[in-house]
């Protein structure tokens, strides 16, 4: 897959792929609908896909892989697929956490873990202690995650140590207010992706993706294989990134 990042020999030189890659997983419930079967089919065939694309993030240079699992505004579905949902999240803790560790996969999640099950919470604490030392990538997932409350509760943290006179009000800026993120000691996303033709961020890394490309697809997630990956990652190569500013 290395191959397919390459450009051919009459165009400018290849800008570096993305270091960072964050995907909106969507489609789960419409790849299962098309076959007749119940939304929680679909997201157990996403969570398999998972595995694909976490493990060809090392040949094609993603060293950080960021994945929006469960949002905030998630729980407004049917009691019935949030509860297969969490389900899910626990099998899958179980399933994967030997291969993570075997392939040296540093595992993160982030989100509000309040409001989630005690015992998942558990199972996320340990897997995130068990992978810690891993350095070969970087896999972070967003559990009861949303942007704005991502932001709110960084908000209230840092009130909170100007009020106890840690930091004063003229040293918040955004530098200081990114150390209260989730997302601290993570690198800004260069690329996210959102699969099944909706063209939204759905309240997703709205802080962090300031400057980040985007690219909406029509794949729905379950469908979303290593080679469309690849072949993403190599767009963005071809993108000219500025960051505001004007080249010569």
């Amino acid at each position: 897959m290395e191959a397919i990042l390459a450009r051919d020999d009459k165009s400018e030189e290849a800008r570096p792929g993305p270091r960072h890659v964050a995907i909106i997983m969507d489609g789960n419930g419409r790849w299962a609908q098309q076959r007749g079967r119940p939304r929680l089919y679909g997201h157990h065939a996403g969570a398999k896909r998972v595995r694909d694309i976490v493990e060809a993030c090392p040949d094609l240079g993603v060293e950080y892989l960021t994945i929006f699992a469960f949002s905030t505004e998630n729980w407004k579905r049917t009691q019935t697929e949030v509860a297969g949902l969490m389900g899910l999240f626990r099998r899958y803790i179980e399933r994967e956490a030997r291969a993570l560790v075997r392939d040296g996969v540093c595992v993160r999640f982030i989100g509000d873990r309040v409001k989630l099950e005690p015992k998942l919470v558990d199972m996320m604490d340990n897997l995130e202690m068990l992978t810690a030392g891993n350095t070969k990538m970087n896999l972070t997932v967003a559990i009861n995650y949303g942007g704005r409350d991502e932001v709110t509760r960084a908000a209230r943290r840092l009130a909170y140590e100007v009020q106890q006179g840690r930091i004063t009000h003229e040293e918040v800026d955004a530098e200081t207010l990114a150390r209260f993120l989730d997302t601290r000691v993570l690198p800004d996303p260069d690329l996210v992706i959102r699969t099944s033709g909706e063209a939204r961020i759905s309240n997703f890394l709205l802080w962090q993706s300031a400057y980040a490309e985007y690219e909406f697809i029509d794949t729905l997630w379950p469908d979303f294989t290593p080679t469309e990956f690849a072949s993403v990652l190599k767009s963005y190569t071809l993108r000219d990134r500025r960051f505001g500013a004007v080249r010569a």
